[in-house]
């Protein structure tokens, strides 16, 4: 199992734990050495995830949530793609918006969480519903991304540029939109 998928398990197991989870059975459950979960615990705690040693094990704060934007660019046939990505690596779509530069910033609430999201989704835009918000921008849009961790996001950030949807901010969007 590859450190990036390792640590996004890791992050679920205490997500989903409702008591402190020993150091001994993450390193059994994700096959490694109890040294590598310390390592894995030290990373994302460097990276600002809330996790709390306790005698009992490894505990989650699970009141902080990560977001990030991302500026993106990809052709329709690539939606369900792009966003089936993001939350395999544990990410959440919160929204979808662009940068008009008549409208200024227009912005829709997406809350996709899983694959079952992204299926509904797309089954309403084919349904003929109502299209993309892209297709105002040439493509171009931004999401908010919301994770566990920066480390998280920084995967996602990672993987959607070896995709090839991330695209560059243009010298005249808001500051707040370079991510």
């Amino acid at each position: 199992m590859k450190r990036d998928e390792r640590i996004k398990k890791l992050l679920e197991i205490l997500k989903n734990s409702k008591e402190p989870v020993s150091g001994t059975y993450l390193a059994e459950t994700l096959s490694v050495s109890r040294q590598v979960i310390v390592q894995d615990i030290t990373l994302l705690r460097s990276t600002g995830a809330e996790i709390v040693s306790t005698h009992k094990g490894y505990v989650l704060d699970k009141k902080d949530e990560f977001t990030r934007v991302f500026k993106v660019r990809h052709s329709d046939e690539d939606v369900e793609k792009e966003l089936s990505l993001i939350v395999d690596l544990g990410g959440k779509i919160l929204d979808v918006f662009i940068y008009h530069k008549v409208y200024n910033v227009v912005r829709a609430e997406m809350n996709i969480r899983s694959r079952r999201d992204v299926a509904n989704f797309m089954e309403e835009i084919r349904g003929g519903k109502s299209s993309f918000l892209k297709n105002t921008t040439s493509g171009y849009h931004y999401h908010t991304i919301a994770a566990d961790s920066e480390l998280l996001l920084d995967i996602i950030g990672n993987e959607l540029d070896k995709a090839g949807f991330l695209a560059e901010p243009k010298g005249y969007e808001p500051a707040e939109l370079k991510g």
